[in-house]
């Protein structure tokens, strides 16, 4: 990934999660809202990022985000044992018949999605109550706690006690989900007081956090034979990750290059652009002032929705149709030669099928949107190009999914089909899912460009909470 984003952060326009160059005289063209602190200690120049640290911690905190999430969706095989009574010896039939098990993904899709709403609607209400670094150590301190709950199950006999173990489990991934969303949103806020190249270090991080949780189970399940041994092993590199995050984001305020960033305005200290703008509003009071200036406003919804209305309805859906499939319906299609006796189509099937290829293509498709952003934001091949995806509900349903009930054909009966199918999904997930996103703040004024990164964040998770709903429906009509 580049690194000199630096020398030309001013032509592009200011988002925590952007790097869309406008072409169109209608979007957006202005600075930055805050690209100096209003209080300058530093009278001869800016610092430095000295060894692309601040960079570096930015894209850490940026895979943390999502990781704790990953390692438990890409535990499949530690699931179904711990599900399946702690045995591993266990036949098809008696496979196909719990439904904890064989909805597993759905239950936890839910349950890391829903409370992901409320946490967004819940952080936006304190962000001007609760200081970021209160919010951001609590939630990485609650993600660790409950890590480490879940780690220390992993050499419980639950076998008595299936169903609260259970319930346990999904319980501690709504708090890390709400705990995460927390998190993510937090240091995304705190990621617009620096440069762009800051923002981009933390979704190419964010990405990276499924790749990263992905390549570590396939590690994992290599190097060790037993179930619970692996496990173990697995979530200790996840509490680990945790507890490096947090030493990182301590780090961050001694960096002189990040307290130059996150210096304090004072209030008789306003930037001359504050005081332009003050100078023009004064000669038109209908003329809006930037919200950091007026934290007691409500943003104007409707204004908002009506500008972002199409480009959220994208995000929504993109994310809907990706967690229907992913990894709810995804992660249970077998290979067709799975009992040929190779470990390839039968213990990493699904890890490097379903999670790795997945993630990756995702990770990829999000970098492309740093050099090609194509269709525009007023174009309507996007909105077309993501109701086309709709085609891959119908197409992984066709594929080995195992078991199954109702629809007995199998149409692609292939392994090479369900590893094209999948690396289709991660690209335009990861590629149209960033345009849209990217481009919500860009169609308002700048005023109001934080408060449309806030609504586009809420479409995308009522897009995954809903999703995830419906891939418990889609799995039973398999």
């Amino acid at each position: 990934m580049s690194l000199d984003l630096e020398d030309n952060e001013d032509d592009f326009q200011p988002s925590t999660s952007s790097l869309y160059k406008s072409k169109n005289p209608t979007i957006q063209e202005e600075k930055p809202l805050r690209e100096e602190p209003g209080v300058n200690q530093y009278v001869f120049g800016k610092p430095k990022d000295h060894w692309n640290a601040t960079y570096i911690i930015f894209f850490l905190l940026g895979t943390n985000s999502l990781l704790p999430l990953n390692f438990i969706i890409t535990a499949k095989h530690y699931w179904m044992y711990k599900l399946q009574n702690c045995s591993e010896d266990i036949s098809p039939e008696d496979q196909g018949s719990s439904d904890i098990s064989n909805f597993f993904e759905s239950y936890i899709s839910v349950a890391s999605t829903v409370p992901s709403v409320l946490s967004l609607i819940g952080n936006f209400l304190l962000v001007n109550k609760v200081s970021v670094n209160v919010r951001i150590l609590s939630s990485l301190a609650v993600m660790l706690a409950v890590f480490v709950v879940i780690t220390v199950l992993v050499k419980v006999d639950t076998s008595a006690w299936t169903l609260w173990f259970f319930i346990i489990t999904v319980v501690c991934v709504a708090v890390i989900s709400s705990a995460a969303t927390i998190f993510i949103s937090s240091i995304f806020g705190l990621s617009g007081s620096f440069p762009i190249r800051n923002s981009q270090a933390l979704i190419s991080g964010q990405a990276m956090g499924g790749t990263v949780s992905a390549l570590a189970s396939v590690v994992d399940l290599a190097a060790s034979s037993e179930v619970t041994n692996s496990a173990l092993a697995y979530f200790l590199i996840g509490d680990v990750f945790i507890v490096l995050c947090i030493v990182m984001y301590l780090i961050l305020p001694k960096l002189e290059y990040a307290r130059y960033y996150t210096a304090t305005l004072s209030s008789n200290a306003l930037p001359s652009s504050c005081l332009e703008e003050e100078a023009m509003a004064a000669d038109n009071p209908s003329q809006l002032l930037p919200n950091r200036n007026y934290t007691d406003k409500i943003p104007p919804l409707w204004i908002i929705l009506k500008k972002i209305s199409m480009l959220g309805f994208c995000v929504f859906y993109v994310y809907f149709i990706s967690i229907t499939i992913f990894p709810a319906v995804s992660s249970s299609i077998e290979s067709v030669n799975k009992f040929s006796g190779s470990p390839w189509t039968d213990k990493y099937f699904t890890p490097l099928t379903s999670f790795l290829l997945y993630n990756f293509a995702d990770w990829c498709g999000r970098q492309i949107t740093a050099w090609v952003q194509v269709p525009g934001p007023q174009s309507k091949w996007l909105p077309t190009m993501i109701l086309l995806r709709t085609l891959f509900i119908p197409v992984f349903m066709l594929c080995n999914f195992q078991p199954r009930a109702h629809i007995a054909k199998v149409a692609f009966a292939h392994d090479v089909y369900p590893m094209v199918f999948i690396v289709a999904l991660g690209l335009s997930n990861g590629y149209l899912s960033t345009l849209s996103i990217i481009y919500g703040p860009k169609v308002t004024s700048k005023e109001l460009s934080e408060a449309a990164g806030v609504l586009m964040m809420l479409f995308m998770q009522v897009g995954l909470a809903l999703g995830s709903g419906f891939s418990v429906l889609v799995v039973h009509l398999i």
